[in-house]
C-alpha cells in the first residue's frame, strides 16, 4: 500500500518535456550534471554533461551504448576531452600505404595473415638439399599471394584484420593501393563491423556473400602524441567516439566509469522522458504522501506504513550526513517546507541549507527513482518473509599454546 501511495505521489509531480526539444535537452543536461556531481568529473561537469548528452542524443532513442566508443589517452587535462562523430581505431597505418581514403569499402576479417607454414602438428619435412627448402618457402609465399589476391578481388580499398599481417602480404596490399590494418583487437573489429555495417569474414572464396562495410573517409589523426585511424561518415549514423584526456591512467579509468554512469541514466531517460527534482525532494514528497496514508489507515497496518515513510526519509538524512551537515535539523526544516503546496525544497549541500531544487537545476530521472522504490520494497518484503535464521555454532579455536 505504501509503495503504491509513494509511486502515485511521484507520478503527480513528474515533469515531461518530451515535446519541447530545447527544454528536454536542458533536462538531460541537468540529470547528467547531477549524476556527475558526486564523481571525479565534478569540476568540469558542464563540459562532460554536454559530451554525454550529445552522444546519447545521437543514439536517437536506442539504449545500445556499444555504438558509443570511449578511448582513453593519457596526457592533457580532462577539459581537453572531446566527442568525435564516427569511429576511431587505436592503430597505426602500415608502411607505404595510402594515408587517406575516400568512399572506403572496408573488409573486416579475422584470419591469419602470417606466412602459411605447414600447419600439421607433429609433421616433419625432411629435405636433402637447401634448394628444396627454398621450394617450400616459395610454395608458402605463393599460397599467401593467392589469399591476398582473393581478398583484393572483393573490390575493397581497406582491409582490417584482427590478427597479424606479415611484411610480405602487407607489401602486396600496399602495391594494390589497399590500406591494411593489422591487430585490430576483437573489441575493435566487432565495433567497427557494427558501425560500418559490414560483417566479419574469415573465408574469401565467394566475394558476393561477404557484406562489406562502408564509410566516407578514412584518415590518420593525431591525439596527443599518438596516431590513430579515424573513420568518418559511417553507415550507422548514431556511432560516435568520446576521447578522454587526463593526467594519469587512474584518472582516466575513474572518468570513464563516471561517464558510463551518466550515459546509462541518459539513454534510459531519452526513452522515458519523465523527470523529477533531486536532492532528497522525491523522498520527502513520497514520505509526506505515505504519512497521510498512515493517518487514514486503521489498525496495526498504520504502524507499518509509518515505518515505510521513516525509511524514505533516510535518503535525505544520508545526503545531509555525507555532506557533514546536521541531518536532524535539515530534515525538520525540509519537512516544514514540504507542508506548503508545490514546494520544491531539497538539500543544498554546497551552502548547507534547504535550497530550491528548480533554481539549482538538480534533476533525476523518474525511471531510476521508480526502480529504486520498487526494488527496495521487494527486498524488504523478501527479508520480512524470512521467519527464522539458523546460525552455525562458531568454530572452536584450537589452543595454540
Amino acid at each position: 500500500m505504501a509503495a503504491e501511495a509513494a509511486r502515485n505521489a511521484l507520478l503527480e509531480k513528474v515533469m515531461d518535456n518530451k515535446q519541447d526539444a530545447d527544454k528536454f535537452k536542458e533536462d538531460l543536461l541537468k540529470i547528467a550534471m547531477t549524476t556527475l556531481s558526486s564523481k571525479i568529473l565534478s569540476q568540469d561537469k558542464e563540459h562532460f554533461a554536454t559530451l554525454a548528452v550529445d552522444a546519447v542524443m545521437r543514439l536517437k532513442g536506442s539504449t545500445n551504448l556499444e555504438s558509443i566508443q570511449i578511448i582513453k589517452k593519457p596526457g592533457g587535462s580532462l577539459k581537453d576531452s572531446f566527442l568525435d562523430e564516427g569511429f576511431i581505431l587505436d592503430k597505426k597505418i602500415g608502411v607505404g600505404q595510402p594515408k587517406r581514403i575516400e568512399n572506403a569499402k572496408i573488409l573486416v576479417a579475422n584470419t591469419a595473415m602470417d606466412t602459411d607454414k605447414v600447419k600439421i602438428y607433429g609433421a616433419r619435412v625432411r629435405v636433402d638439399s637447401m634448394a628444396k627448402v627454398a621450394d617450400i618457402e616459395g610454395a608458402e609465399k605463393e599460397k599467401m599471394r593467392e589469399k591476398v589476391q582473393k581478398i583484393i578481388n572483393h573490390g575493397i580499398n581497406c582491409f582490417v584484420n584482427r590478427q597479424l599481417i606479415y611484411n610480405f602480404p602487407e607489401e602486396l596490399f600496399a602495391d594494390a593501393g589497399v590500406l591494411a590494418i593489422e591487430h585490430a583487437d576483437f573489441d575493435g573489429i566487432e565495433r567497427l563491423a557494427l558501425v560500418t555495417g559490414g560483417e566479419i569474414a574469415s573465408t574469401f572464396d565467394n566475394p558476393e556473400s561477404v557484406k562489406l562495410g562502408h564509410c566516407r573517409l578514412i584518415e590518420e589523426i593525431m591525439i596527443g602524441e599518438d596516431k590513430l585511424i579515424h573513420f568518418s561518415g559511417v553507415e550507422m549514423g548514431q556511432a560516435c567516439t568520446i576521447v578522454l584526456r587526463g593526467a594519469s591512467p587512474h584518472m582516466l579509468d575513474e572518468a570513464e566509469r563516471s561517464l558510463h554512469d551518466a550515459l546509462c541514466v541518459l539513454s534510459q531517460t531519452v526513452n522515458d522522458s519523465r523527470v523529477l527534482l533531486g536532492g532528497g525532494w522525491p523522498e520527502m514528497v513520497m514520505a509526506k504522501a505515505v504519512d497521510e496514508l498512515a493517518r487514514r489507515t486503521p489498525g496495526k497496518r498504520s504502524h507499518a506504513i509509518e515505518a515505510f515513510s521513516r525509511a524514505l526519509v533516510a535518503i535525505p538524512t544520508t545526503i545531509a550526513d555525507n555532506a557533514g551537515l546536521d541531518s536532524a535539523e535539515m530534515i525538520a526544516q525540509l519537512r516544514a517546507e514540504h507542508q506548503r503546496e508545490e514546494s520544491s525544497a531539497g538539500i543544498d549541500v554546497i551552502s548547507g541549507s534547504v535550497g530550491n531544487m528548480v533554481e539549482l537545476g538538480i534533476s533525476e530521472s523518474f525511471k531510476v527513482k521508480q526502480a529504486v522504490l520498487l526494488s527496495a520494497t521487494e527486498a524488504a518484503e523478501m527479508i520480512l518473509r524470512v521467519d527464522e535464521i539458523i546460525t552455525c555454532a562458531p568454530r572452536q579455536r584450537e589452543d595454540r599454546m
